[in-house]
């Protein structure tokens, strides 16, 4: 029986200005991985969950599963996506 994959859940915090939010949703698009997009520019408590969790202010954040990584870090999301 195959072991079925888990596809990992994925948040990013973004505004419509950031080209690193840019940069890396164009690498999610490449690599077909689905990501839940959360605008903080749209609602201060928005703002407040990306601080908790992250303690920055910059966008992108991104949750992957519960880690975070700040900024465009390929490195860092190949390797949280599992992606070679």
């Amino acid at each position: 029986m195959k072991k079925q994959i888990k596809n990992p859940e994925v948040k990013i915090y973004t505004t419509p200005t950031c080209h690193w939010c840019m940069l890396t949703k164009e690498f999610f698009k490449e690599h077909k991985v689905k990501y839940q997009e959360i605008d903080v520019s749209k609602d201060q408590k928005l703002v407040e969950e990306m601080v908790k969790k992250s303690g920055q202010y910059g966008t992108p954040v991104i949750d992957i599963d519960g880690k975070i990584t700040v900024g465009f870090d390929e490195e860092a999301l190949r390797k949280g996506l599992k992606i070679k």
